[in-house]
Formats: structure tokens, sequence, C-alpha cells
């Protein structure tokens, strides 16, 4: 859903950049003597990724800010340094904010709220009608003015700058998004089947770290901290669950 909600996240903030969606009136690849549209993707993980794939691949200026240097050593290896990196400080993202067309706030913690990147006084820094996509809204949102939206009523307006933060934007590519996580999760549903919850997760340690809840007991660290309950690890709450 990552790798969807990334490519979704340039092809929508493309169309909230028109005029008549509240936008600069930008078009992201440019043509023949103009620019192309400049865009700032805040996170390299499967989201940024994907958003920054999708844009370079549109034709745009495409920056993107990460915290691990090997990450972003990572990503300028995959695209022959098409796309620029630098490394995520107050000062980039500052420096970043002033130039962007889009923005893409794709940092995402798992389990936790999501870190704000971008407070309200930062927003005077930009352009008006600049685009502000929050792939991060379900989390919190990495953006201080942040709300969620919907499908239907998908942007609105702060400080003249266009906010896209739809909590289930794959939702909206639903026959893909179906195909796509049916594709990830349909081995782990056939080995639950075949051997059982305990059995399997016990086998299988990457079931096991997806596990956030067993037999009443939080097994996830971040969730546990987020909302107040004792953690527990998630072999110990297995191994006991096989006991009984």
């Amino acid at each position: 859903m990552s790798e969807v909600a990334g490519r979704m996240a340039i092809q929508a903030g493309a169309a909230c950049l028109e005029k008549a969606h509240g936008g600069r009136g930008v078009l992201l690849g440019g043509v023949p003597g103009v620019a192309p549209g400049r865009v700032l993707v805040l996170g390299g993980g499967v989201v940024g990724l994907n958003a920054a794939r999708m844009a370079a691949g549109l034709g745009a200026d495409v920056t993107l800010l990460d915290t691990s240097l090997a990450r972003l050593k990572d990503i300028d290896m995959v695209f022959g340094g098409r796309i620029k990196t630098l490394m995520s400080t107050v000062q980039n993202i500052e420096d970043g904010l002033r130039e962007a067309d889009l923005v893409i706030g794709a940092v995402l913690v798992p389990g936790a709220t999501a870190p704000k990147l971008v407070r309200r006084a930062q927003l005077k820094l930009m352009k008006p009608g600049t685009v502000l996509v929050d792939v991060a809204i379900d989390q919190g949102g990495c953006f201080e003015t942040s709300r969620p939206t919907t499908h239907q009523q998908p942007t609105f307006e702060v400080d003249g700058i266009v906010h896209y933060c739809v909590a289930n934007m794959p939702g909206a590519v639903s026959r893909t998004a179906t195909m796509a996580l049916t594709n990830a999760t349909l081995p782990f549903i056939r080995k639950l089947a075949a051997l059982g919850t305990g059995p399997a997760l016990a086998a299988d340690p990457h079931l096991l770290a997806g596990l956030n809840v067993c037999a009443g007991q939080v097994t996830h660290a971040a969730v546990a901290h987020e909302l107040g309950y004792d953690y527990v690890p998630a072999a110990t709450a297995v191994e006991a669950l096989l006991s009984r």
C-alpha cells in the first residue's frame, strides 16, 4: 500500500497544482522552453522512493530528503543522479520549501505518530498555490497543519497552501490496490490456513514481525507506547499461546 500511495501522491499532487484546483498552475513535466515543476520529497522509504520515481518519470525536478546517508546513497545509485538527494535537516527542508511547487510528506514510523517536519510558521516560506500531499496523515501527518480529508473533498487551504490529506489514498484505485495487497498477503494467509495461527507465527519470522496484538497483549513496541499499554515481545506472547 505504501507503493500505491507513493505513486498516487504525485498523481494527486499534479492535479492539485492545476489552477482550477487552487494550485499554482504548474505542469510538473514542463514543456520545451519552460522549466519543469519542482518536487520536494520528505522521506526516502517505500512511499518516498515511489513518489520520487513517479515525479522523475514525469520530468519534474525532484529533490529527496532523508536522515539516512546509506539510504540516500542507494537512491542516488538507482536513479543515476536524476534525483537530487539531501540530508534531512531543518535548513534543507526550509530551503526546499522555498523552491518547491509540490511537497510530498512521506515520513512514516511504523505503529507510531509521524514526526511534524513542517510547522505552520514555515508555510510563509512557500509560494502561494504550492501543494502539500501528506501521505502520513493516517498516522497523524507530518505537516502541522494537516487534517484528514476524504476522496470526495480531498483538499483544503491554509495560508494560501493547498493541502491534500486523504487518509486512504489507495482506496481511489481500489482495483490496483486490492490486487497488489492480495499478491503480498496471500502467501501468509495460506501459511496461516495450513499450520494454524500459533504454529505459523512461530515458524515464520516475517509473519511474527507483523503481529500487533496476541491474546490480549500488545506485541508491537511502538503501538504499546502510543496507546499506553505494556509491551510484550511477539515471540513471548506466541510461546505462551502455544503452551496453552
